[in-house]
């Protein structure tokens, strides 16, 4: 019998409950996957206030682990798959489990130099960062400024805008700023005084906005350094980026979710390569997971958390 985290109806965290699960044997074009680490992100918890049906409702959207079972005539999305193999899944429903069965066009081969939980993080915060640059047209020359830079969306975007050629300055708080100059980043603090400066470092302004933030401060500041009005995109939607007219991004939009299913495959050619790291600050038992949803939603975690079974 298999473990797994449910929300019975909508709520905050304390509404989860963990369960025994009897996992459904694969039928043809899936797989089952024994889960050695569940990827942790924001949207996990944030989406169970706004869910109006389907509960009892599972979450976790990512995971890594072993295959062991195929259905019928069944090959993974990277091509082939047989019991044993480790693997990674992006985008699946009820991650937080010990065993899922999900599709298995959603299924890839773990790259070796990954770990277990950094495979089972890399995909849901690497194909957003993936979808932002392509909308902004980040390009080789570009000064790209980029808000929430040392959080997991940052960190990718980071890595990811270098790899087009840009230039980046990315804002942390004071404690974040080594960690972003470590991914290859010009750091400036956010707080009073922010637009001044990034100006000291692009006195000319910015050629493109990555928003992983949407507070009133990344908004005016980005208006004001903005060369370019339309090339500006926010992951965090609001009246206030409405305004400002940026672009927002959302893992529920049709033509995003269809553009990060996309760019699966290649993300992960990149961390086979070793180009695309994915830094993991703690990992919890899968029992633990509301003590670490807890740490997630504090907004500081250093890292990328996953759940172990």
């Amino acid at each position: 019998m298999a473990k797994k985290w449910i929300a019975p109806r909508a709520g905050g965290i304390d509404v989860l409950e963990f369960i025994d699960d009897e996992v459904a044997a694969p039928r043809a074009g899936e797989v089952t996957i024994q889960v050695r680490a569940a990827g942790m992100n924001p949207a996990d918890y944030k989406h169970l206030a706004r869910e109006q049906s389907g509960f009892p409702l599972g979450i976790g959207y990512e995971v890594a682990g072993v295959l062991t079972r195929l259905g019928p005539d069944t090959h993974i999305a990277s091509g082939g798959g047989a019991t044993g193999d480790e693997v990674l899944a992006f985008r699946v429903a009820g991650g937080y489990a010990s065993e899922v069965t999900v599709p298995a066009s959603d299924v890839f081969a773990k790259p070796a130099n990954l770990s277990f939980p950094q495979a089972a993080n890399l995909l849901l915060a690497g194909t957003t960062a993936a979808e932002m640059l392509e909308l902004t047209r980040v390009g080789d020359g570009d000064v790209v400024l980029l808000h929430g830079a040392s959080g997991a969306v940052g960190v990718s975007a980071v890595q990811q805008a270098l790899w087009r050629g840009a230039r980046v300055i990315g804002t942390a708080s004071a404690a974040n700023l080594d960690r972003v100059r470590s991914f290859g980043a010009e750091a400036v603090a956010y707080g009073p005084g922010l637009e001044a400066r990034v100006r000291e470092l692009a006195p000319d302004g910015v050629d493109a906005v990555l928003d992983a933030v949407g507070t009133d401060e990344a908004v005016d500041v980005s208006v004001a350094l903005l060369r370019v009005a339309t090339r500006a995109v926010t992951i965090v939607k609001g009246p206030k980026t409405d305004a400002a007219g940026f672009t927002a991004i959302g893992g529920a939009m049709p033509a995003s979710k269809a553009f990060r299913d996309n760019a699966r495959a290649g993300l992960i050619a990149r961390a086979a390569a070793g180009d695309l790291a994915v830094p993991v600050a703690l990992t919890f038992e899968l029992s633990e997971a509301k003590q670490a949803l807890r740490l997630l939603a504090e907004g500081h975690p250093g890292g990328k958390l996953a759940l172990i079974p």
